[in-house]
């Protein structure tokens, strides 16, 4: 395996900015690849366009916001979900969206967790925090598919 990874996709400057701070003040990953649209996502995810030559290896945990534009973040878990290469990824739905029907639908396409944002800051720091003590140091990791079905493998 290589670098520990976060894929966080989320289009509020404010949030992007005040989670990187946490994560990085914790040392608890190697690098965050931070992503504006569920569209911008998926590419990510896919290894298409810009991301083609990213690292192999699938991140660590996926940071997913449900509002976002192109395609909103339930779009994105649900072709996730759908992949066979990328069914096991971790994927926690960062929101500021407290509807009951986000939180069903999250979950029954198979959101790992589903966290409402603080709107105070100290408090988003908090929440931020211990998503990233509990999936990057607490959690394990599922076995991660083969390489010949991984798009993280070289073609």
């Amino acid at each position: 395996m290589g670098r520990k990874r976060i894929l966080f996709a989320e289009d509020d400057e404010r949030d992007v900015e005040l989670a990187l701070t946490v994560l990085a003040a914790h040392r608890l990953v190697d690098a965050v690849q931070v992503v504006r649209d569920g569209a911008e996502a998926l590419d990510y995810l896919f290894r298409r366009g810009e991301f083609a030559n990213h690292p192999e290896d699938p991140p660590i945990l996926t940071l997913l916001d449900l509002r976002m534009p192109k395609l909103d973040g339930l779009q994105v878990l649900d072709a996730v979900r759908r992949d066979p290469r990328l069914c096991l990824l971790r994927v926690v739905i960062l929101t500021a969206s407290r509807r009951e029907s986000d939180l069903v639908r999250g979950y029954a396409l198979g959101a790992s967790a589903f966290v409402v944002k603080p709107l105070e800051e100290s408090a988003f720091r908090e929440a931020v925090e211990a998503v990233g003590l509990f999936w990057a140091l607490l959690n394990e990791p599922p076995t991660p598919p083969t390489q010949e079905a991984s798009p993280f493998a070289p073609s």
